[in-house]
């Protein structure tokens, strides 16, 4: 099967680089429901058969045009949202930056027993996320399906999973608001990376020039741990 990744549209907490991992979670800024209505244009040549959403409510806004062109209704899929900042939620300080990213890097560099301070583990994140993936894929398995999630979330996923891809390069990567992460196979023969659009699908009218942005930002050294 494919999956498509894809990262929702701009929030008010991406513009303010605020950690803002708890549900429901805010809503989109104007830029973040046209990034949205960019998708069903950008991907009219995919056959997609479903589309599926996480429990925050970005995802939801997001997914509607999309859903809509095509006729189905979103699923909301439990595993698929955002990695959750535990103590650190509602913060845009250094320190709680660091703190964040400091963890992804290091379930990226192997260590998934490290715990998101106040929050889950490496091993916990992977197991609620491989399990909706798995759920789709028993639903899906010779189709191309569309998921919207979240920057860190599928930026972390696809380090761990795919076979052709370092966790060091989806760390390293950015993954801007409706940026689409594309992997083919299946849970069971492994996933392969197809492509990484780290930039808004719509193109550069609908980029959002760049705001700090710690969930889908790639860790430099001013932010590591």
């Amino acid at each position: 099967m494919r999956l498509l990744l894809i990262r929702h549209g701009q929030t008010p907490a991406n513009v303010d680089g605020i950690l803002a991992t708890s549900h429901p979670g805010p809503g989109l800024t104007p830029l973040g429901h046209r990034q949205a209505e960019e998708l069903p244009e950008a991907l009219s040549d995919e056959s997609i058969a479903a589309v599926y959403v996480s429990s925050l409510v970005r995802t939801h806004l997001t997914a509607a045009p999309l859903a809509e062109r095509l006729g189905v209704t979103p699923v909301e899929t439990d595993g698929l949202h955002e990695i959750e900042a535990g103590d650190l939620e509602g913060r845009a300080d250094l320190a709680a930056v660091r703190g964040y990213q400091g963890t992804l890097k290091a379930w990226g560099d192997g260590d998934l027993s490290h715990a998101m301070p106040g929050g889950p583990d490496g091993v916990a994140f992977f197991s609620r996320f491989d399990g909706a993936v798995q759920r789709i894929a028993a639903a899906h398995p010779d189709e191309t399906v569309a998921i919207v999630s979240h920057g860190a979330a599928i930026r972390v996923w696809c380090g761990g999973v795919p076979v052709n891809v370092d966790p060091a390069f989806a760390i390293a990567h950015e993954l801007d608001n409706t940026g689409i992460v594309t992997l083919t196979g299946s849970p069971e023969a492994g996933w392969v990376l197809e492509s990484w659009m780290g930039e808004p699908i719509g193109g550069s009218s609908v980029d959002d020039d760049g705001g700090p942005d710690p969930t889908g930002d790639p860790i430099r050294s001013t932010h590591s741990a």
